[in-house]
């Protein structure tokens, strides 16, 4: 089992900034690839950024340039810098792991708890 535990959301004006991190515990040996999902009222979950194993990051069109992506292995933990936010990115965000990259894409076996992220205008 893995265990993951989300920090970092909250209220920020429209440009503002936020860092989401997720801890990850337990077997963490198993994982090859995590990302960050979003959902806002009324819309179905998106994933907007992954990072694989080997390092290779991804992000959805509407953050790409924006967010940013990172882990600190030794820390067990997954960063996701949000830079210049406007409201369309208000939504719970949510980390997830999962043994493979297809996995991660498709069903997920581990999610965090969701960490709210509110930009007001």
């Amino acid at each position: 089992q893995v265990q993951l535990v989300e920090s970092g959301g909250g209220l920020v004006q429209a440009g503002g900034s936020l860092r989401l991190s997720c801890e990850a515990s337990g077997s963490i040996s198993t994982i090859n690839a995590m990302g960050w999902y979003r959902q806002a009222p009324g819309k179905q979950r998106e994933l907007v950024a992954r990072i694989t194993g080997g390092g290779s990051t991804n992000y959805a069109d509407s953050v790409k340039g924006r967010f940013t992506i990172s882990r600190v292995n030794a820390k067990n933990t997954v960063y996701l810098q949000m830079n210049s936010l406007n409201v369309e990115d208000t939504a719970v965000y949510y980390c997830a792991a999962a043994r493979s990259l297809l996995l991660l894409l498709r069903k997920p076996g581990y999610w965090g708890q969701g960490t709210q992220v509110t930009v007001s205008s």
